[in-house]
């Protein structure tokens, strides 16, 4: 049984649901989003709230999944969704380019250009904070994965992109690893 399919989503005041067939879409001041809805499942309105309902137990898995993808999109079309990331390492900085890109210095022998996608706002702060925002939770952080692939943290140094908060375990070299 889904017990995160079963809460009801609360609507707030500012937002405007409308289900159709197979999808729903979600109007709120910060932009418009649409969700697919897989067969068996529908999506009721009850005054300020919305609820998953599904055929069977079958689709119990989907059920919750379908609650929480809904619940994000009534999220992000309000209060938008926040991913920040820190640049850890001498000489590796990001700068905005523009609307259209970041270029990144990351110790390579190029500074890396990194396309902004639409629906996707970052600002860089003092050169080695990012911020990534958007209203699709999905889309943010996707992204920010994406620019911390650029340079992943190095585990001896751990210098590279990091997400803000992410603690990592450094490893312990060569020397450290013969002595006993």
């Amino acid at each position: 049984m889904s017990r995160i399919g079963k809460k009801p989503i609360a609507v707030p005041p500012q937002v405007e649901v409308n289900i159709e067939d197979n999808t729903v879409q979600v109007k709120g001041p910060k932009g418009e989003l649409q969700l697919a809805i897989p067969a068996g499942i529908r999506v009721e309105r009850q005054d300020v709230q919305l609820l998953v309902l599904r055929q069977d137990d079958s689709l119990a898995a989907r059920h919750g999944l379908v609650r929480s993808l809904l619940a994000n999109n009534v999220h992000g079309v309000t209060q938008g969704f926040l991913r920040e990331l820190e640049i850890v390492g001498i000489g590796y900085r990001a700068e905005v380019k523009g609307k259209s890109a970041v270029l990144f210095s990351l110790g390579y022998s190029h500074p890396i250009e990194f396309p902004i996608p639409e629906g996707i706002q970052i600002s860089v702060d003092r050169q080695t904070r990012i911020a990534v925002s958007g209203i699709d939770k999905q889309k943010v952080g996707q992204v920010a994965a994406n620019i911390r692939a650029l340079r992943p943290p190095d585990p001896y140094k751990n210098k590279g992109i990091r997400y803000a908060g992410e603690v990592l375990v450094k490893k312990v070299g060569k020397a450290g690893a013969t002595a006993k």
